[in-house]
């Protein structure tokens, strides 16, 4: 319940909310490193930080940033000072305690930061938000229009859409989706899973609930999806699936607020694809009214195994790289649905705000949550492929997840 109050409440309040006159310089006496990904609101707080004079400012911006963020922070000192996270990543680095308490810095650099930026788990600040997020219906309202039909509110009606498009002989392959067999894989079944009305695990426990009617479902739905895709879906991940969009490739998709603002900004893409892109709200499947999506925040944390000089030096930074000033940029301003004071939304906050209004439901933040979604993104493939039964994928993601589970000590 905190966790959606946080997220609700970061994206909604902002509105009409005022800035601050521009920030001025930013000097620090130490190393800050930053480990984060690659998406275009992220660039601007890695850059935001690198105007930092007198300590070195490196960062390390990748889409493996999951994979190297915890064993970066665990030596002794840490490589990175700060890993930019979500409310799924950060689960990782506080079972493994390489992150610290923020309450002493906010206290001493905090004084602009807004209350729901804080977030809290067990009544510390262990991350500083920046921006809330969402995936939600990105389509070529051109295309709709060709085929007489509404844009989607429900996968089914997706799918009744792509059919159509395909009989028209307007594009083969319509339907987009970050499916790339891991991750987002894993992500795209928690989407369809909390839409049908599932819940990961029994209610206060640690066990797997997902080998059920809702999950069998979940799957189905994802492979019928799958037929309107490219035939490699599963080697694609968010950039693909966009580069599919800006080819004219793609009229119907479910992609991150955090791509859909700069999708059409990109180098070369048509006038055609400019003119009918759209955005709406997350979409809704099986008769439920749960959207099929998850709310996040994206946020900053400081390394437990620094200086407190470095601590100090990274904090004084990732502030300066969030200040309300660099809202005046109007380029900067589209990239996310940011939680900073002045914000105003842009026509590209559409889908976050809608998902937020719908009560679309925050990543889970359990301890075990990461091990459940490694389990989806490994065991799901099969599946999706045709090799195994829906009800046997499912009995292979609940077996792998117990093994980590017990190894970790949650069952």
């Amino acid at each position: 319940m905190f966790l959606k109050k946080i997220a609700m409440a970061s994206v909604v309040s902002l509105l009409g909310s005022t800035a601050f006159a521009a920030g001025h310089g930013c000097s620090i006496d130490a190393r800050v490193s930053i480990v984060g990904n690659e998406f275009p609101a992220i660039q601007t707080v890695g850059a935001g930080a690198t105007e930092c004079t007198g300590g070195e400012v490196s960062k390390n911006l990748t889409a493996d940033h999951q994979k190297i963020n915890l064993a970066g922070m665990q030596g002794n000192p840490a490589e990175y000072t700060t890993a930019i996270v979500a409310n799924s990543s950060i689960v990782a680095l506080m079972n493994d305690d390489v992150i610290r308490p923020l309450d002493d810095l906010v206290a001493k650099h905090g004084k602009d930061l807004k209350q729901n930026q804080l977030i809290t788990i067990n009544g510390k600040v262990m991350a500083v938000a920046f921006m809330a997020n969402a995936q939600h219906l990105v389509y070529r309202a051109d295309v709709l229009e060709k085929i007489g039909m509404e844009p989607p509110k429900t996968y089914e009606d997706m799918l009744a859409a792509a059919k159509k498009i395909r009989d028209m002989g307007i594009m083969e392959n319509p339907v987009g989706g970050a499916y790339k067999a891991g991750w987002n894989l894993a992500q795209e079944f928690n989407n369809m899973f909390l839409g049908m009305g599932g819940q990961h695990f029994e209610a206060g426990t640690a066990n797997p609930s997902i080998n059920n009617e809702m999950g069998v479902k979940t799957l189905n739905m994802m492979k019928a999806l799958s037929e309107y895709m490219n035939p490699d879906f599963l080697t694609h991940d968010s950039n693909a699936t966009n580069a599919e969009y800006r080819a004219g490739n793609v009229a119907l998709m479910n992609m991150w607020g955090s791509r859909a603002a700069t999708l059409v900004d990109a180098e070369g893409v048509s006038d055609e694809v400019k003119n009918g892109f759209a955005i709406a709200g997350p979409m809704t499947v099986g008769g439920g009214d749960q959207a099929a999506s998850t709310l996040w925040w994206d946020g900053w944390t400081v390394a437990k195994n620094v200086s407190d000089a470095e601590a100090e030096a990274t904090f004084i930074a990732m502030t300066h790289a969030i200040r309300p000033a660099i809202l005046e940029d109007g380029e900067v301003a589209k990239q996310a649905v940011w939680l900073i004071d002045g914000y105003s939304p842009t026509d590209a906050a559409v889908g976050v705000f809608a998902a937020a209004q719908m009560n679309t439901t925050p990543y889970p933040m359990l301890p075990y949550m990461g091990l459940m979604h490694t389990a989806l993104g490994a065991e799901l493939a099969d599946f999706m492929q045709g090799k195994e039964s829906a009800e046997q994928a499912l009995a292979d993601v609940e077996a792998a997840y117990m093994a980590a589970a017990k190894e970790k000590g949650f069952l």
